[in-house]
């Protein structure tokens, strides 16, 4: 097989035009001669419908029979809304429940660090928001760690809106847990 060199072969040389002029396509004549056709019966069309219309009378010429002011609709009759007078009237009475007060209470952890400085550091951005945290130290298996703590909390709602006021002052690392004092 013949390794073929497309870039050293070069161009092929230019052919000469023997023609002399190209060849014109000849007229469509019998398109012309429908196209023609179908546009003078359109136009005739036109031409002999334009008299068949009738003038619409003008208003003034409208004259109102008797069995048509016969036929007229009846006054509307003016309508009277009982529920304004009587509404006022109304009591509803409803048996709500008491909320009953539940024993659970609940504390929002924003952090455990190693060290007491990060804890109170951590403290600190929580108290330029308007809340009172804590710092509890804690033994584990692993060492000794300082937890940031927010409550207690009376209820979950309590602690969701101190955790979105946290949020806004980019504190994301709270978690509300429920636990006995």
């Amino acid at each position: 097989m013949a390794h073929k060199d497309y870039v050293a072969r070069g161009r092929a040389p230019a052919k000469k035009n023997t023609k002399k002029q190209p060849d014109r396509a000849p007229i469509p004549w019998l398109r012309l001669i429908i196209t023609l056709t179908l546009v003078g019966a359109f136009g005739y069309f036109l031409w002999s419908i334009k008299d068949s219309a009738e003038e619409a009378p003008a208003s003034s010429d409208i004259v109102v029979s008797e069995t048509q002011e016969e036929d007229a609709l009846p006054e509307l009759p003016k309508e009277e809304w009982e529920f304004i007078k009587t509404l006022p009237g109304y009591e509803v009475e409803v048996d709500v429940p008491e909320h009953q007060q539940s024993d659970k209470r609940y504390l929002m952890q924003c952090g455990s660090f190693r060290s007491d400085e990060q804890a109170s550091e951590m403290r600190a951005r929580i108290a330029m928001q308007g809340l009172e945290s804590q710092i509890r130290p804690s033994e584990g298996d692993n060492g000794r760690w300082y937890r940031v703590i927010l409550g207690p909390y009376e209820s979950k709602r309590d602690a969701e809106r101190d955790k979105h006021a946290l949020r806004r002052i980019s504190i994301t690392t709270c978690q509300i847990w429920y636990w006995n004092l």
